[in-house]
């Protein structure tokens, strides 16, 4: 603080060392870097307050003036001038860098085999600084030999991809195979052409490839690995990982369950509702149309009206014991009688004929009620007074 004319005057000092570039800046260079540390250092003073600069020099004249802005250009065309052209084309040369082709050819032996026990895949993988990799996978799903024998394929494409490989020369025992991916034989079957699409796309991410047929005696290793399970070797030791695929590599189709159930009460309503066929009975057909005044169609769902409530779902037989079961002994069952079980179906918006005969049914047979239940001292039947014969009468 300092005494200026009677009034505490807050004075701050700070100071900057100019270091590398900053040491061959200009005065008016250096002013400005003053300037800006200045603001920098007080920034809550001058976002808050107006701020008057004292100087000799026409900083405010440089700072304002729209030739300050083509400073940058000129820095620029002198660092061109000053660059030799050599250097230019380096620096072209380090940002557009020409694509380098790898030539170093990875080769892959591949076997796939299927029997009662299992399936299984094995690969053999050889680096072009002919290091040996081995690697064994289980199938742990139903598959065809054909099937296996793709399975390791894949497997091995997908292998030499994670390694890094950009040109591959895959040796297979199975004609099938190489026939399919050079194009001589047609995938027959859904699962044979998924498998080929599938390896079509893995072969593409090679820059080359190429697939050879050999014979089983020149597959030995893949072989074996694919025995595995059942054989062992020294040559394998410690080197071996197998892996257990629990699906398959293509996607399988979902197949949707049907459920045909037979004809139930709400069959002829909505057969009426919907194409307006009726019974061939005149009676039954006079029945079903008196019938429909009571009930609603709404998206394909039959409704039963209510006077005084919302619309009821209809349900047939199989869901309405559904429903009887889990009020009664689901996960929040009451375990109550046959008319507390119909209250709370008709509370939760269902809706069938002969309710309470189909509740008193199933509720009979409940285990829990027979088991838990308090006792009862009212007789099952009514009891019929019998009249003692006299004796010697």
């Amino acid at each position: 603080m300092v005494d200026r004319d009677g009034v505490q005057t807050a004075i701050s000092y700070m100071s900057k060392m100019l270091t590398g570039p900053e040491t061959r800046y200009s005065i008016m260079e250096k002013l400005v870097l003053a300037l800006v540390h200045a603001s920098c250092r007080l920034r809550w003073y001058f976002s808050g307050h107006v701020i008057t600069v004292l100087t000799n020099y026409h900083l405010g004249q440089i700072l304002s003036k729209p030739y300050v802005a083509a400073i940058k250009g000129q820095v620029l065309a002198d660092f061109i001038t000053e660059v030799p052209v050599d250097k230019i084309k380096e620096c072209e040369a380090i940002q557009n860098p020409t694509p380098v082709f790898d030539e170093r050819v990875w080769t892959l032996h591949t076997n796939g085999a299927s029997n009662d026990d299992g399936a299984g895949a094995g690969l053999r993988l050889v680096s072009p600084d002919n290091h040996e990799l081995t690697y064994a996978i289980r199938l742990d799903f139903k598959s065809t030999n054909n099937e296996a024998e793709y399975e390791a394929f894949l497997a091995g494409l997908r292998m030499e991809l994670k390694m890094g490989a950009k040109n591959l020369e895959a040796h297979v025992d199975s004609k099938l195979v190489a026939e399919q991916i050079n194009g001589r034989y047609d995938a027959k079957g859904e699962a044979m052409a998924l498998y080929l699409e599938q390896a079509r796309t893995l072969i593409n991410q090679f820059q080359t490839f190429k697939i050879i047929h050999i014979n089983r005696g020149e597959n030995k290793h893949a072989d074996a690995l694919s025995k595995l399970a059942a054989t062992s070797f020294k040559h394998l030791a410690k080197e071996v990982r197998i892996e257990v695929l629990s699906n398959p590599s293509i996607p399988m189709r979902h197949v949707n369950i049907i459920e045909v159930r037979n004809p139930s009460w709400i069959s002829p309503i909505i057969m009426y509702f919907q194409h307006g066929t009726l019974p061939e009975g005149k009676t039954e057909a006079r029945k079903i149309q008196h019938k429909a005044l009571n009930y609603e169609m709404a998206d394909g769902i039959l409704y039963r009206k209510s006077y005084m409530g919302p619309l009821l779902r209809c349900v047939d037989k199989h869901d309405a014991q559904y429903l009887v079961r889990e009020i009664q002994e689901g996960l929040c069952g009451i375990h109550a009688g046959p008319r507390m079980v119909v209250a709370k179906i008709l509370s939760a918006g269902y809706y069938w004929p002969c309710m309470h005969l189909d509740a008193v049914e199933i509720l009979c047979k409940c285990m829990s009620c027979q088991r838990h239940a308090s006792k009862t001292l009212r007789p099952k039947n009514p009891l019929v007074p019998v009249t003692a014969a006299w004796p010697f009468q």
